[in-house]
Formats: C-alpha cells, structure tokens, sequence
C-alpha cells in the first residue's frame, strides 16, 4: 500500500474521510467500466465478419455474443460479495487481468470455440470489475460528492453501452476483427498501474466461512434464467431448449434463497427485501432496463429496417441519447437536480422524461429525425436523472461495507430487466408483425414478397408493429418510475 493510501485509511482498513485522489480514482474505474460495457454491444456489427472469418454457424455466433454476459451475469452477485471480502483494489486487479487475457485470447482464437470460450473468461473479468468500480466510488467519496460521482459512473455506462455499435463500425472499417478486443489491452495496462497506486486497499472480511454454496445457487440461477431468456426469441417458449434452462434456474433461485435463509452468514441477507427502500430501488432498476433496453432494441430495428440506415449510421444517429446523458451528469445538472428532488421524485421524473422520449418516437415515426432527435434527448435527459439516483437508491439501502453486494444486486438486476426487455418486447414486436402480414419474419417476407410495392407495404407494417411495442416499453419505464418512487417514498416516513 502506498503512502497515499494508507494515509486515508484506518485501523480496520475504512477509508478515514473523502480520498484526496478520489477524482483520478474515479476517472480509472470509468475507463474500465467503459471497456466492460462496451464490450456488452460492441460485436453486434461483426456477427457477418465473425462467421465468414471462423466459419460459423448461426449457433456459435449467438455463443459468441452470449457468452460475455452470461458469465458476467451469473457471477455479479458472488463477485459483489468477494470483492467486500478480499477487498475492492485486491478484486479489481483481479479483474483486470482477467479481462486482458480474455481480450487478447479472442483476438487471437483461430475458431469459434476458441472465440465463445475467451469471451467467457472476458465475462469472469468484467463481473468482478463491475461490482468493484461502484463499490470503489462509493468508498472514496462521501456523501456530499457521492450523487455526483455515481452520476459520473452511470454517464459512462451510458456511454459504452451506446457506442458499441459506432466505434466496433469504425474499428471493422479499418481493421480486422481481432482489433475489437485488442482495443482493451492500453485499458487494462493503465488500469493495473493506476489501481495499484491510487486505490485504497480496504476490505470487510466477514465473519464466517464465505458463504460458497449461497455463490454457486446464485450464479446457476442467474446464468440459467437469463439464457432461457435470450434463448427463447430463437425457439417456441414452451421448447425443451427455453424449458430446461428456465426450470434449473428457478430450482437454484428457490434454493439459494432457501439457503440464504437458514445459514449463519449469508451472501445476500433476505432481511433487505423487508427493507422497502431496497425492493423499491430493485425493482426499479428492473422495470427501467425492460423498457429502455427493449426499447432501444426497436429503435435500431426502425432505423435500419424502416429508415434504411446502416448499423454504423444507426448508431452515430443514436448518439445524442447518449451525449446527453454524459454532458448532464458530467457538467454536475442531474447531481444539482437529484439533491432538489430528493430520490423518489428525481426517479419518476427521470422515468417519466425516459418514457416520453420513447412515445415521441414510436408516435411520429416518419417525420425524419427533425422528430426522432428530440425523442432522444428527452430519453438522454431521463437516464441522466434516474440512473444515478436508482444506483444511489440500492447501495444506500445496504450497509457500506456490503457495496459490492449492493453493486452485484444492481448490475445482475438490470442485466436480467435488458435480458427480458429485449426478449418479451421483440417477441411481441413478431406477434404483431405476425397479425399484420400472416408472416413470420421480416427478412422472409420481403424475400417473398414479388414486386416493390408489396415490400414498401411490408416495412409499413414492420414499422407499425414497432411503434406500438415501443408503446408497451415506455409503459413500462412509466410504471417502473411510479413503483419504484411510491415505495422509496412510503421507505422514507418516519417509522417505517
């Protein structure tokens, strides 16, 4: 430990006060938190590269995209609880490494096995790194800065999950695939150097055994029931392939919270979902990732099916959402905001603005992007305020030495809410579609479709089918936003 760190520390290894290198800190972790989540989006425009490049079939190549945040995923929740036990520098080092291995094992793989198995090995990494960031943010800053830091934190996750599609465009159009991970390893490199000298080395310990039978059940459940979930797109919902998965993973979910129940030091104490403050902030973290990652799903089929554009141009005409985001945390409005408004508002207002947004655009559709860019700024401004404020929600309802518990909470919550988004909204985008044209599948019907305007009036359709599943998914942001702030509210009443 260096002398900085432990000039900031206690006995019992706390950090004693704010960090006076909590800035430079904060700056590392959203770099690497960057890195992770871009990583999340950024192979949605390679699949055509990959497959040509490794001869692959359609299977391997949804492996290769899958097998990242299944990892990541299953082992949120443990990487949560080691990091509060090993501490957050020792498991953000961890992580790191872990990344860069993976990234320079994919970019390296010869085949698609080679590719699925290092993006797994990417996803232990990112696990442990997204659980640390948070818990690192929340440990070096207090609570007069925190809003401000998590704001700053949530900008950037913002961020990488938006630019995926822009910068692995960019990265393909004069690259080969293989420069998607190797763009990782400066990441990495800077990232060991700055966490060994400037993060503090604090740990909780625990009491007890760790809790590793609590670790197994969660991740099996978690990984099992966000693979059914993705999964069931490609196959009948009722299909062995959907069925299988979803009834292990409920089996491990009952009996990891039966276990949790009756050991003497549980990972995830289920005394906090007596806690409305933690339900709410769940629950919210849930409701908003179904409609905003679901909803985000259809916006980039109506650009490039219904407008025509490219991926690479439906991403960068994507960008103001997420500028947005990044310059209303980064220039302190949102922190401003959520001190004015107090939690639960700033949810429901942010969730509303989220909501709105999405309504904009399914609504006006076709009236250029005159329309669409201020749907997307009003989706960027609701982000702005309520992702912070509902990341802030979670890790207050838990002691702080257990953030990375609350951190793991957090992301295995809003992977699971992108994971069914995605999934249930696109299912009922099919449906819709289905109703409209009798066929069940875009591509096949404009392949059979026999003249010009039979396929104009096919996309019509698509287009329709679209705006009103946007609908459903900005309900559900609403919904989210009103649940999550009427219980956070009641949480806050003197003897509650």
């Amino acid at each position: 430990m260096t002398a900085l760190q432990r000039e900031h520390t206690d006995a019992a290894g706390a950090v004693a006060g704010p960090h006076p290198a909590r800035w430079p800190i904060l700056a590392v972790v959203c770099l690497v938190q960057f890195a992770v989540v871009l990583d999340n989006t950024v192979l949605g425009v390679a699949i055509p590269s990959l497959g040509r490049a490794l001869d692959a079939d359609t299977a391997a190549v949804q492996w290769m995209v899958n097998a990242y945040s299944l990892a990541q995923v299953g082992l949120l929740l443990a990487a949560g609880a080691a990091a509060d036990r090993y501490g957050r520098r020792r498991l953000l080092l961890t992580g790191l490494a872990l990344f860069g291995a993976g990234s320079l094992a994919a970019a390296l793989a010869h085949s698609s096995g080679q590719l699925i198995a290092a993006r797994a090995g990417m996803g232990v990494g990112g696990a442990l790194l997204v659980t640390s960031t948070l818990a690192v943010v929340m440990q070096v800053f207090d609570a007069t800065e925190r809003s401000r830091a998590i704001g700053v934190w949530a900008a950037v996750s913002a961020l990488g999950f938006a630019a995926g599609p822009p910068i692995g465009g960019l990265l393909l159009a004069h690259f080969w695939w293989g420069a998607l991970f190797l763009v990782n390893l400066p990441v990495v490199a800077i990232g060991l150097v700055a966490v060994r000298s400037l993060v503090p080395g604090t740990r909780n310990g625990g009491e007890g055994r760790p809790d590793l039978p609590g670790a197994a059940l969660s991740t099996i459940a978690a990984a099992c029931l966000v693979y059914a979930i993705t999964t069931a797109p490609g196959h009948a919902w009722a299909s062995a392939a959907v069925l299988l998965p979803t009834t292990l993973g409920l089996a491990a979910l009952t009996g990891f919270v039966r276990w949790e129940r009756r050991t003497r030091h549980p990972m995830l104490d289920p005394v906090l979902f007596r806690d409305r403050r933690f339900v709410g902030a769940v629950t919210g973290v849930l409701l908003m990732t179904f409609g905003s990652s679901g909803g985000l799903f259809l916006l980039t089929q109506q650009l490039q099916f219904v407008r025509g554009y490219s991926a690479l141009e439906a991403g960068l005409r994507m960008a103001p959402f997420a500028l947005g985001i990044v310059l209303l945390n980064f220039t302190g409005v949102a922190a401003r905001l959520l001190a004015r408004l107090g939690r639960p508002q700033a949810i429901a207002l942010g969730m509303g603005l989220l909501a709105a947004g999405f309504g904009v655009i399914a609504c006006r559709p076709d009236d250029g992007y005159g329309t669409l860019l201020p749907g997307l700024l009003l989706m960027g401004a609701g982000c702005a305020l309520a992702n912070p404020a509902i990341a802030e929600a979670v890790l207050s309802s838990i002691p702080p030495e257990r953030a990375g518990v609350g951190a793991g909470m957090d992301g295995a919550m809003a992977e699971l809410g992108s994971s069914l988004g995605v999934a249930v909204l696109g299912a009922v985008l099919s449906t819709r579609f289905t109703a409209l044209t009798g066929a069940d599948s875009l591509p096949r019907a404009l392949a059979e479709a026999p003249t010009d305007s039979l396929r104009a009036d096919t996309l019509h359709a698509f287009g329709r089918a679209v705006e009103a599943t946007q609908l459903i998914g900005a309900a559900a942001v609403l919904a989210g936003g009103l649940v999550t702030a009427a219980l956070l509210r009641r949480a806050a009443r003197p003897g509650t």
